[in-house]
């Protein structure tokens, strides 16, 4: 049976994102949504770009409210920005493992567009590195 991931942050539009993008790459059995504690309008279009830089397309993903998913069961529900681990919502439906794993938020990133984007494929690399390092060791065991 496939494991169950809900990813959260505040915006639902960078770094949640882009860790459902990697969890997906990584193990297409595994279930894996994201959303917000207060979801933004759309996707940030330097997250899509710098996933695609690597080969992962972003770009038909959309913000989610976290609301809609709390009744809802996961095996891990992961926050990735502090804000959303201080407001994470109480499930009504099960939800067997909780994790933080927190990243700097790349949206607040300024300068020119390279600037920008140099602090994106930063938040990118770390993103991919921890989520893959949770993969090995907690997620790509399916049983259970």
């Amino acid at each position: 049976m496939a494991k169950r991931i809900l990813i959260l942050c505040t915006g639902n539009s960078c770094r949640s994102q882009m860790a459902e993008g990697f969890l997906n790459s990584f193990d297409t059995m595994l279930e894996v949504s994201s959303a917000g504690t207060n979801p933004a309008s759309r996707i940030s279009s330097h997250a899509i770009q710098v996933m695609k830089e690597i080969g992962i397309d972003i770009s038909g993903g959309y913000p989610k409210s976290v609301g809609q998913f709390t009744g809802e069961s996961f095996d891990y529900v992961i926050t990735v920005c502090d804000h959303a681990k201080e407001t994470c919502p109480i499930f009504t439906g099960k939800v067997v493992h909780r994790l933080h794993i927190g990243f700097d938020d790349p949206a607040g990133a300024t300068g020119t567009k390279e600037e920008i984007l140099s602090v994106f494929r930063q938040v990118r690399d770390d993103i991919k590195e921890q989520f893959y390092a949770l993969y090995t060791s907690k997620l790509k065991d399916h049983q259970g």
